[in-house]
């Protein structure tokens, strides 16, 4: 068995999305002074490789603490669209088999190696609605990506993010290490932390492959 980490470091100098802020560590104890060492973190609930609920962008959405713990493993296929700027309908339909045996969908776009770079917010692959609207058909748990977002980074309306979400699935954003996953199907296991009323939580992300 090979495990392959898809996960992101959280630091305080990692990339975040524009407009939030990054990530604050305290040591509130330490060995010297307490015999025991704890840090404090104060960070957004959408900070790094991280996953989005339906609360996220519905008013009325799941919040992940309420979803049971199966929705968040499952069987994967990785699609990669690295020369495609926007993804469109007529690009994925050939996978139509594979994702039928799929819970989680994942868009490799290649982006991950900016990760740390300002081109890492600009101008990266994204899904178009219609790709949204068909993959809601499949029964899926979720789509993921390996970049700052699902939607086009200029969109103001996030209605990838929307059509998903009001079919109940999960998003999945900054993704890492997808190159390394070198079989068509794996299982994948992205585990939020259980906080409650939870619109999204930092993941740890693993594909387990046989």
């Amino acid at each position: 068995m090979k495990v392959v980490d898809l996960t992101h470091v959280i630091h305080p100098n990692m990339p975040v999305f524009p407009g939030t802020e990054a990530p604050v560590f305290e040591a509130a104890n330490t060995i010297e002074k307490d015999n025991f060492c704890e840090m404090k973190m104060i960070m957004y609930s959408h900070t790094g490789t991280h996953m989005d609920a339906p609360a996220h962008m519905l008013k009325d959405g799941d919040t992940l603490d309420r979803m049971g713990v199966d929705r968040f493993v499952g069987k994967a296929i990785i699609l990669e669209f690295k020369d495609k700027k926007h993804i469109e309908l007529k690009d994925i339909l050939k996978y139509e088999d594979k994702i039928a045996k799929s819970d989680f969908v994942i868009i490799k776009t290649g982006w991950s190696k900016f990760w740390g770079e300002k081109q890492y917010f600009e101008e990266f692959p994204s899904i178009s609605v219609d790709v949204a609207n068909w993959l809601v058909e499949f029964n899926l748990k979720g789509v993921g990506v390996d970049a700052i977002s699902i939607d086009d980074m200029k969109s103001t309306s996030f209605e990838v993010h929307k059509t998903l979400m009001k079919n109940n699935l999960i998003v999945i954003e900054n993704l890492t290490n997808l190159e390394d996953v070198e079989v068509e199907f794996f299982t994948l296991a992205v585990l939020p932390l259980k906080t409650l009323n939870a619109d999204g939580a930092p993941i740890r992300a693993i594909a387990v492959i046989k």
